[in-house]
């Protein structure tokens, strides 16, 4: 129970990046005084935590809405897994800093929310979890891996002293890696399920 907690923990974590979310976070939110960015802050985390919600509660519902079945979920998802960690892996994951420069705090916080922390590798990972494993453990690896978000973001001129945008890009090329890991075997179990289940 425990080590299978540890490994979806760090499978969200990978997913959600939110080092590299925080990377935006910071750079969009410089100029903003300290209670604005807080509020930003509280805004990306309720998106991001309600598309979560909506998606672990009602996430097999959507498969049945959409008439796939969760192998060939499976399969799309562990493509798009794995074109995200390219993305992480080459450095393209903060392409989307120029265009929040100069938004709004909501809007800011809708970009970070979704696609950056909770996007389509997110919700797939969430749906295929829930599948595997049940709504609580996955649940819980979710308020754990948003709660350590919360406290990046929260954290905002602590966090960027400690890390810097350097370090944040080699342990976001690290987790490239591992987000193509994850899609290649989310792919392998759904041909081998589909083909011999």
């Amino acid at each position: 129970m425990i080590s299978l907690l540890a490994q979806l923990i760090i499978l969200f974590a990978v997913i959600f990046d939110p080092l590299a979310s925080f990377a935006v976070f910071f750079t969009a939110t410089r100029s903003m005084g300290l209670h604005e960015r807080q509020r930003t802050a509280t805004y990306a985390l309720l998106v991001a935590g309600g598309l979560s919600l909506a998606v672990l509660l009602l996430g097999d519902r959507l498969l049945g809405l959409f008439s796939t079945t969760l192998d060939e979920f499976r399969v799309a998802g562990g493509i798009v897994l794995g074109i995200l960690g390219v993305k992480m892996a080459l450095g393209l994951n903060l392409n989307n800093i120029e265009h929040a420069k100069n938004k709004s705090g909501r809007a800011i916080a809708a970009i970070i929310g979704t696609p950056l922390l909770t996007g389509p590798a997110a919700i797939t990972a969430i749906i295929v979890s829930v599948q595997d494993h049940g709504r609580m453990i996955t649940g819980i690896a979710l308020l754990a891996v948003l709660a350590v978000t919360a406290i990046i973001f929260y954290q905002a001129e602590k966090v960027n002293k400690l890390f810097g945008k350097d370090l944040i890009q080699i342990l976001s090329t690290i987790l490239g890696l591992v987000t193509i890991a994850w899609g290649v075997k989310f792919v392998m179990t759904g041909i081998v399920n589909i083909l011999f289940g």
